[in-house]
């Protein structure tokens, strides 16, 4: 049996699972999962330089956002582990369900129709290239 107080051995167990790769997570974005992931898989793979220049051109709106959070998942990288930016490529990236804002649209005859206004948590993760 363990020795040492609960938490303690969790985090010796947590320290040993931890995630050592650069990374950098939006919460509470304004965007759909779906509208997200239509610009997360074209970056998906890809070096650094060239996601950069993916989301410049790209017109959709989440592409703004993504590239903000390359942007600090690149700083991330840099700062924090002390990788080479020419050598670092987006290993994953993924955008999750977050909470969905409900409002009423009023309608003919008294009644209500629900807009869901959907939000989402995107994750991006670096790696360095072998």
């Amino acid at each position: 049996m363990a020795k040492g107080h609960r938490s303690q051995i969790k985090r010796v167990r947590n320290e040993e699972h931890r995630e050592t790769r650069p990374s950098a997570k939006l919460s509470y974005a304004r965007v759909s999962v779906q509208k997200a992931c239509f610009v997360l898989d074209a970056i998906r793979g890809k070096d650094v330089q060239t996601a950069m220049a993916i989301l410049e051109y790209n017109p959709r709106y989440a592409s703004s956002l993504v590239k903000k959070l390359l942007a600090s998942a690149i700083a991330n990288a840099e700062n924090n582990n002390g990788l080479n930016p020419e050598k670092l490529y987006v290993a994953e990236c993924y955008a999750n369900q977050g909470p969905i804002m409900k409002r009423v649209r009023p309608r003919a005859q008294g009644r209500a129709y629900r807009i869901e206004k959907r939000m989402c948590n995107i994750t991006i993760v670096l790696d360095e290239k072998k």
